[in-house]
């Protein structure tokens, strides 16, 4: 019997499957920046504390991933989980912009 408590399972699909395939590119971009670059307005702790979030994000969306495809698209995640990976996306992605505009600065251009 169909429950109107159950998500729809195409639209939680459509929207969900694409949102964490998108947070895992960033965070792996992310990822990749924080160990492959000295960020020199960053203390090496902010650095590395910064890494280790965006690790445990990583791991927390594959696992949300996995849990999604097992049961078939009927688990959903909660509001605050999708804000929080947000949250660091948008800290993550302000690092970034911040370290190319200091390059640029440094370089000239």
């Amino acid at each position: 019997m169909f429950s109107s408590d159950l998500p729809d399972t195409e639209l939680l699909k459509s929207l969900l499957e694409p949102l964490l395939e998108d947070f895992q590119y960033w965070f792996e971009r992310s990822r990749h920046m924080l160990e492959t670059q000295t960020i020199p307005f960053l203390a090496l702790e902010q650095q590395t504390d910064l890494l280790a979030r965006v690790l445990t994000s990583q791991q927390e969306v594959a696992t949300a991933q996995m849990l999604f495809r097992v049961t078939q698209g009927q688990a959903g995640i909660e509001t605050s989980v999708l804000a929080t990976w947000h949250q660091l996306v948008t800290e993550c992605w302000h690092v970034a912009t911040r370290l190319r505009m200091e390059q640029s600065t440094e370089k000239g251009i």
